[in-house]
């Protein structure tokens, strides 16, 4: 896969929460996922906390990136859904943006919205991917 991330000195540093500003992508097969919210594989939320939530949102899509041959590196684009409530806990999602994508992270858009599906959950999290064929 060809991949070439864009952070130009123009704007401000998005590093520092863990995303680029662009990316620019050739080649492979682009891979949708649904979002991915804090729960393991029965369907129980994990933690009270969006730390944890995010933890598991992202165990989900490395797990099903895994399935189709892939992996994080291979993410091209995050959008990141927060709940009303959680929106000053922001910082512990760029803490886990920055440790899962160390090198040249995907850029994503952070929405704060009312409400999840169910009122426990405080993220969720869709990805796409690029798989090199």
């Amino acid at each position: 896969m060809n991949r070439r991330v864009i952070n130009p000195p123009t704007v401000f540093n998005s590093l520092q929460y863990g995303f680029s500003q662009a990316i620019e992508v050739r080649d492979g097969r682009r891979l949708l996922l649904s979002g991915q919210v804090g729960v393991d594989a029965n369907e129980h939320t994990i933690g009270p906390g969006i730390a944890e939530q995010t933890e598991q949102s992202l165990n989900n899509i490395e797990s099903i990136l895994a399935h189709a041959q892939g992996n994080l590196a291979h993410v091209i684009m995050l959008r990141i859904y927060i709940v009303e409530s959680a929106r000053d806990q922001q910082e512990p999602i760029a803490a886990a943006l920055r440790r899962r994508f160390p090198n040249n992270p995907p850029p994503s858009s952070w929405i704060i919205v009312s409400g999840l599906s169910l009122p426990e959950w405080l993220i969720e999290i869709e990805a796409e991917a690029l798989i090199p064929d």
